[in-house]
């Protein structure tokens, strides 16, 4: 494959993809998220000119074409769990820290230092100074305070929480929100244009790796002000690119900052985030250099990729799980017996086997073994239909049953093709007596919908994002976060308890031992079935220089270049 026959389709898929955002007939099939008054429009672009665009695009430009196999939900990143959402965010908006290229370890980001009180309930964080976001407008402490009691307090004027916006993850990672009892940030001072404190009614252990999270990324106060509830698809950012348009299920388009706060960065001209839901598609478009990046790749197809010219195979850190949720508030998954039955009768080590190429072991806690606080002691339900059948006739079912099973359309990097895991899934169960009928939706209403309960059975996983084991069962698995995050409604209050202890606690070892303790009663209860960890596998053209995968699955994409 030659490099400047490549770069040329690449030119012309992204001059393409502007022409089609810029006409207003991006193909939107209904995953218009929640929560958009205008739900008939199927783009956003913010009066950018396509022909200038285009016009600006010279054989020397750098463009990159990264293909997914889904589109985002939302691009303000605090409405969000979705990967997909914050890997288009994570250009755009940047938070207070980052991480480094491929670790959790924390980083300056807008905040070049920070001080920490010796009780740990205040934090105090110097700001870069000269900073602009993307509208033009100043960054500085009132612009971050101002995203931060949005994201607080559901009176706020930006929160936009009557147009179905929940800041969940701030409510997990910070105890609640604004008058909730165990909500840590009691106020936020502005001490000077760019020095702000945060002050806690009590420490939290993971406080600044929160700091480093893409959700938190901060949006421009002027913008709130300009798109209101639209900010979801209009974000004003400080980071390396920013937002051109959005043709929802095809392709999102950035551009470069041109004043961006480090000098000589970025080095690409244009990203653009096309969505090919078909693995397969989109390593052939890979292979034709239509693309340059492309995530979701089948583990079977890595040793291919190793061995060609033309290709780089890159490889993720274990650092999520897929897995079977059960609604727990819908019958028949009421019944304890019947999920633990089902989690007896799937073959895990098969799935991996199969699925993975080696990339994959087999999980049975919500949590990567790397992770602090791993209970190593808890008993695996390993495949045992004999097991299954005497617990599916405990549960009142030994002449069956029939269940639904709703299945991600999308490749996911802790489940590549869902699809087929969700046929072992129905194959293993039919040994057993329960007739699956599987459920199909689109990316956006998928999530929506099993956020809601609509589902009795489905396919998800989790990514880490911010090292921290709280963001695992926290997110998934406390009360506090039944019908958003936690789409399986496990409510138990022993486990809340030992979630908010670990929460609060500074002591590394102590925190560890909540955790364990907290997966041993999650494991009996069985609110899903844990299915495998991965190391995701994907692909990009050997023209595609310093691109680092991060662990979290989103990483900034500064220093990328094109090997014109």
């Amino acid at each position: 494959m030659k490099l400047k026959f490549k770069l040329l389709l690449a030119f012309m898929l992204a001059f393409i993809l502007v022409l089609a955002a810029c006409s207003g007939d991006g193909g939107a099939d209904g995953g218009t998220d929640e929560g958009n008054d205008s739900g008939a429009e199927e783009e956003t672009d913010d009066g950018a000119d396509a022909d200038d665009d285009s016009d600006a695009e010279s054989e020397g430009d750098q463009v990159l074409v990264f293909a997914r196999g889904g589109d985002s939900e939302s691009l303000d990143p605090s409405s969000t769990t979705d990967g997909e959402s914050s890997r288009v965010t994570v250009q755009v908006l940047e938070s207070l820290l980052q991480f480094d290229e491929d670790s959790f370890e924390l980083l300056p980001g807008l905040a070049h230092d920070w001080d920490v009180a010796d009780d740990g309930l205040s934090y105090t964080f110097f700001l870069e100074e000269g900073v602009t976001f993307h509208d033009g407008t100043d960054f500085n402490a009132e612009a971050v305070k101002t995203n931060f009691e949005r994201w607080s307090d559901p009176e706020h004027e930006y929160a936009f929480t009557d147009d179905g916006y929940v800041y969940s993850m701030y409510g997990t990672m910070f105890g609640g929100f604004k008058g909730d009892e165990n909500h840590v940030i009691e106020e936020i001072n502005v001490v000077g244009d760019h020095e702000i404190e945060f002050v806690l009614k009590q420490p939290l252990g993971y406080f600044l790796q929160n700091m480093g999270m893409s959700y938190f990324g901060i949006n421009s106060p002027a913008a709130f002000e300009e798109y209101g509830n639209m900010i979801n698809e209009n974000p004003v950012g400080t980071g390396p690119f920013e937002f051109v348009s959005w043709s929802k299920d095809d392709a999102i388009v950035l551009e470069k900052f041109d004043d961006y706060r480090k000098d000589g960065f970025p080095k690409l001209d244009r990203v653009v985030f096309s969505v090919i839901p078909d693995n397969a598609a989109r390593l052939i478009a890979l292979r034709s250099g239509e693309i340059d990046i492309m995530d979701g790749l089948n583990p079977d197809d890595a040793a291919g990729i190793e061995a060609e010219d033309g290709l780089e195979l890159h490889e993720r850190a274990e650092n999520n799980f897929g897995y079977l949720g059960f609604n727990m508030q819908k019958a028949p998954l009421d019944n304890k017996e019947l999920r633990q039955a089902i989690n007896f009768a799937i073959d895990k080590q098969a799935i991996a086997d199969a699925l993975y190429a080696g990339y994959a072991v087999p999980a049975k806690n919500p949590l990567p073994p790397s992770y602090m606080g791993y209970n190593d002691e808890v008993e695996a339900y390993d495949y045992d239909l004999d097991r299954a059948k005497e617990l599916l006739a405990e549960a009142g079912y030994e002449d069956g049953l029939e269940i639904e099973l709703w299945t991600m359309p999308v490749a996911r990097p802790y489940m590549p093709d869902p699809e087929t895991v969700s046929q072992i899934v129905q194959n293993n169960l039919a040994e057993i007596g329960i007739d699956v009928t599987i459920i199909r939706e689109e990316w956006a209403p998928y999530l929506e919908k099993t956020m809601q309960g609509e589902q009795q059975m489905y396919m998800l996983g989790w990514s880490g994002t911010n090292g921290d084991p709280d963001y695992f069962l926290s997110s998934l698995l406390h009360g506090n976060n039944v019908g958003s995050s936690n789409r399986t409604f496990y409510e138990n209050d022993e486990v809340d308890e030992l979630l908010n202890k670990a929460k609060l606690s500074v002591d590394q070892d102590e925190r560890a031992q909540f955790y364990q303790e907290a997966q041993a009663l999650i494991s009996e209860d069985s609110p899903m079935a844990t299915l495998v960890h991965s190391r995701p596998v994907m692909a990009t053209t050997s023209a595609v220089k310093n691109y680092v995968p991060h662990p979290s699955t989103s990483e900034p994409l500064t220093q990328v270049e094109l090997d014109n």
